[in-house]
């Protein structure tokens, strides 16, 4: 009976905020006179007015990830339109974009491809391996963008603007800022500190520095209490310098690295609490030690030729290191892990003409991975060394685009997009634990795609109302991960090779219509993707340590649509008011290994309906500001066969809804000196977000400071 009123709730709250925030604007009222600002976005590869763009675009601004003390990167997409955050474990965190996850949605930072070809199926905690504190802004691109970045763009693209000195508006000769900004939970007696320094020579050069360390205790769940062994450790740091070469090229370079320390999987060990009838993991140790950089150095330039506008050459080089313990039950060790090192090259150019503005170019990602696997007996001798560690050894993944689209304003009130991109891949596994035979083998194969995209917007009232449609075509090529995975995957599954993958294919149709006066706006989105070529896991028939193996293949077709509604309302120069919306359902047609006969069933870990709604306040002078922000979710009980199976990370039935209230609270108490206080989860709820392996912290106090000179 709770979770029907808990359902009954995020309907009718939701909907009628939603229609209160988008009809209140509406209605032209003088009341509604506080002006909205313009947000620019850049993630559609050209910098334009998200109310511009044909795409469905969300950002997070500074001042958000200081206002709303985020703990962790994914943490900060949680009240997103359109998002979901699953968390296997406290230091992991996997964002959901219309239904898809993992390596079915794309990051960028700055631009910079993050993706490699380690990226497991389903939630990973990858996303989390980014310091919150390097990025100075997050934009959201909804939906595919296979023609702008290529392969993995599917459910949607996060693209990470890093934090840089601004040398361009200082004018001294010589500057120095700094900043000092400390952060505590109480619920998970974390502490987080962060210190950053910008210098440099006004209009000509400038440097950014930031150190962050951060000790996260074992969370305290509302009636679970602590969730032993849920605390971690983590640091970072991030650097970055900009340098004006001339009036046309500038020069930058980033380099920014994190360490996580024993990060425990906890759902999967006997430390694990039951949540509304969870079973109880049986490793004794399941832990992971992380370790990533990134390098790059970009040329950019503008007016460089009478034909070409902009251009940017962009090299990289990314780091990730992985190093897995786990102890069964019956006390057998394996110890596992791999190193990726890839390198990437960008190279993007603009034109504008009279007719069209043009956006062209070509990249190439060279990832190479390696990767190892022990066991030890229970006395602690040495048992095996692996052929392989999670996935297969001396391997490397290339990936090789090129890529054109135009912008065409037909007249004054419609402008149409059109793009194609042709995208080759090629993938070299030299040693991988041959399923049949469990001998050493070798593989190699590659795969040729291309996508093309065709979108328009009308302008239907003009400066306050237009009407987009888009039809994109979008693709993800098989990565090492999906070719030569081994190992433990979901609560019940152990997985192996499967040589025999091909691209998944996916087709998307978009409608949306974006509103905005002078004190309001508000957007709303509805999708259809068609899905072919899906990569599933299928059980073999055999079990192995008591696991049922299972191995991929290009088995399941189907289709996800959803609607994302959005709304914003200055009421005036002190209040406003938001909302927004999501919901989606899915049907994959997959094929069962014991029947052998197709069955329906929806995408793993599906979305429940979820809204996001809340009141902020600001003070007529601008340093002082209180929010109320409420989540409500309903309950997920759409469920696939492997949430089923899922048992220790999903109740019997499906995941429990949640109704959350946050009151947050920061005061500018001198120019140098900023004050946040948040109370989260103020009813104490007991909750987890869909497919995560341990509740969310009950009732905390969240204090943060921040000292600038």
């Amino acid at each position: 009976m709770q979770d029907n009123v808990a359902t009954v709730r995020v309907r009718g709250l939701s909907h009628a905020v939603i229609w209160l925030a988008t009809s209140a604007g509406a209605s032209g009222d003088p009341l509604f006179a506080e002006p909205i600002e313009t947000v620019i976005v850049t993630s559609a590869r050209r910098s334009s007015a998200a109310f511009e763009a044909p795409y469905t675009v969300h950002t997070v601004t500074p001042e958000q990830l200081r206002r709303n003390l985020v703990r962790t990167l994914p943490e900060a997409l949680r009240e997103t339109p359109g998002v979901m955050v699953q968390k296997t474990a406290h230091g992991q965190g996997s964002p959901f974009l219309r239904g898809f996850t993992g390596y079915r949605t794309l990051t960028l930072i700055d631009g910079v491809r993050y993706n490699n070809s380690v990226y497991r199926d389903g939630p990973n905690e990858y996303f989390s391996l980014i310091d919150f504190n390097a990025i100075d802004r997050i934009e959201i691109l909804s939906g595919p963008a296979a023609v702008l970045y290529g392969s993995d763009a599917i459910g949607g693209t996060l693209n990470l603007t890093t934090r840089a000195s601004r040398y361009a508006e200082e004018t001294a000769p010589h500057y120095l800022h700094g900043a000092q900004e400390y952060r505590f939970s109480s619920a998970d007696n974390s502490y987080l500190a962060y210190t950053n320094f910008e210098f440099g020579a006004g209009q000509q050069w400038g440097a950014h520095v930031g150190y962050a360390y951060k000790e996260f205790g074992d969370v305290r769940a509302a009636e679970l209490g602590r969730q032993p062994r849920t605390g971690y450790g983590e640091n970072a740091v991030d650097f970055r310098i900009d340098r004006r070469l001339s009036s046309r090229w500038d020069l930058t370079a980033v380099h920014q690295r994190l360490v996580q320390d024993d990060v425990w999987r906890t759902h999967a060990t006997v430390y694990a609490r039951s949540y509304a009838g969870t079973t109880v993991g049986t490793d004794l140790v399941r832990s992971k030690d992380q370790a990533r950089s990134l390098s790059y150095l970009r040329l950019a330039g503008t007016d460089v030729t009478p034909l070409i506008h902009d251009l940017q050459l962009t090299l990289s080089r990314q780091t990730w290191d992985e190093d897995g313990n786990r102890i069964r039950a019956n006390r057998r060790q394996l110890l596992e892990g791999f190193d990726s090192r890839m390198w990437g090259l960008d190279l993007a150019f603009e034109t504008h003409t009279e007719i069209a503005s043009f956006s062209y170019g070509l990249d190439y990602y060279q990832d190479d991975v390696d990767s190892r696997g022990i066991e030890f007996a229970p006395n602690g001798d040495l048992r095996e060394i692996k052929i392989q560690g999670p996935l297969g050894d001396d391997a490397s993944y290339g990936l090789f685009s090129a890529y054109v689209q135009a912008e065409l304003p037909l007249y004054t009130r419609l402008a149409v997009t059109a793009g194609s991109r042709f995208t080759y891949t090629a993938a070299d596994i030299e040693r991988f634990e041959e399923p049949t035979s469990g001998l050493p083998a070798s593989f190699e194969d590659h795969w040729a795609q291309a996508v093309h995209s065709l979108r328009a917007i009308y302008d239907v009232v003009p400066g306050s109302s237009k009407l987009w449609v888009g039809v994109s075509e979008a693709f993800r090529a098989p990565n090492i991960a999906d070719l030569s995975r081994f190992g433990a995957s979901r609560s019940i599954e152990t997985e192996i090779a499967a040589t025999g993958l091909g691209p998944e294919k996916f087709l998307t149709y978009e409608l949306g219509l974006k509103t905005q006066d002078r004190g309001w706006q508000s957007s709303a989105t509805y999708y259809y993707t068609r899905i072919h070529d899906f990569i599933t896991s299928t059980p073999t028939g055999r079990m192995v340590d008591g696991l049922i193996e299972v191995s991929k293949t290009n088995s399941a077709s189907g289709f996800v649509h959803g609607i994302e509604l959005a709304g914003h309302v200055a009421l005036n120069a002190a209040f406003s008011v938001f909302a927004n919306i999501t919901w989606l359902e899915s049907r994959l047609e997959v094929l069962d290994s014991t029947s052998l006969r197709r069955q329906r069933e929806p995408l793993s870990r599906m979305m429940p309906l979820t809204s996001n709604f809340g009141l902020d306040w600001s003070s007529a002078n601008k340093r002082s500001s209180l929010a109320c922000v409420f989540a409500l979710s309903a309950d997920a009980d759409r469920l696939s066969l492997g949430d089923l199976n899922d048992s220790e990370r999903i109740p019997p039935g499906g995941t429990p809804g949640y109704f959350t209230l946050a009151l947050r609270a920061q005061h500018r108490v001198m120019d140098h000196l900023m004050l946040t206080l948040a109370l989260e989860n103020v009813l104490d709820e007991a909750y987890r977000s869909h497919g995560s392996g341990s509740n969310e912290a009950g009732l905390g106090v969240k204090l943060g400071v921040r000292v600038s000179f």
